[in-house]
């Protein structure tokens, strides 16, 4: 028998396990029934089962789920579009997506799949350091399709540029609470001056005044 803390309590009958749970209100829990003899322990059970639902929502909330997007392009597309199309790729794959990429024939173009594909190898290309391939380009009747995943080495480039981004910008703070405190003591320093001044200006007079004869 185990105890709410988990400490051993020992070997003890049904009955004198059921009469310590009643008499500290809890609830006996069998927690290891093929164990011989079966180990029960003393809980909460309520509250026990409240945990472990919060926790396994905050299990799914951690994990991530990879979803297959899908971007669509044509061996004649113009450069404007080309170039949208591959953002919108990128958006996918900066969001932890895979990337379902379709090149669609028509007509007598799939008599040339080479155009397609060049343009799949010039997509690849341009979004080396973001996206690797993992199933390269394969013609299925009119479509020719490849698979792309996030690059791994992207996410870490992202967190250590984040961390230089921070580094630089807690240095010029530091810099600049050292350039006002330096603008605070010279402003006391040139304060302290000119009160110094003032004390030595009045002293001086009163010098005068004592030094002057007193008519009669």
């Amino acid at each position: 028998m185990v105890a709410p803390d988990g400490s051993q309590i020992g070997v003890k009958t049904k009955e004198e396990a059921l009469w310590l749970a009643n008499q500290l209100d809890m609830d006996l829990v069998e927690v290891a029934p093929e164990a011989k003899p079966p180990v029960c322990r003393l809980m909460d059970y309520g509250k026990f089962r409240y945990e472990q639902s919060v926790k396994n929502r905050e299990s799914r909330k951690n994990q991530v789920k990879t979803v297959i997007k899908e971007v669509k392009y044509r061996p004649k597309i113009d450069d404007h579009d080309f170039d949208t199309k591959n953002k919108k790729a990128v958006s996918f794959l900066m969001e932890g997506h895979k990337v379902k990429v379709t090149m669609m024939f028509r007509g007598r173009e799939v008599t040339h799949p080479e155009f397609g594909r060049a343009l799949l190898d010039r997509m690849v290309a341009e979004l080396e350091g973001i996206a690797v391939v993992e199933t390269p380009p394969s013609l299925e009747g009119r479509n020719m399709t490849m698979l792309l995943v996030p690059d791994p080495k992207a996410k870490a480039r992202r967190k250590a540029a984040a961390r230089a981004a921070n580094d630089e910008a807690a240095a010029e703070e530091a810099a600049a609470e050292i350039e006002s405190a330096a603008e605070v003591e010279s402003a006391n320093a040139e304060l302290s001056a000119e009160e110094a001044l003032d004390d030595a200006s009045v002293d001086g007079d009163a010098a005068v005044i004592e030094a002057e004869p007193v008519e009669g």
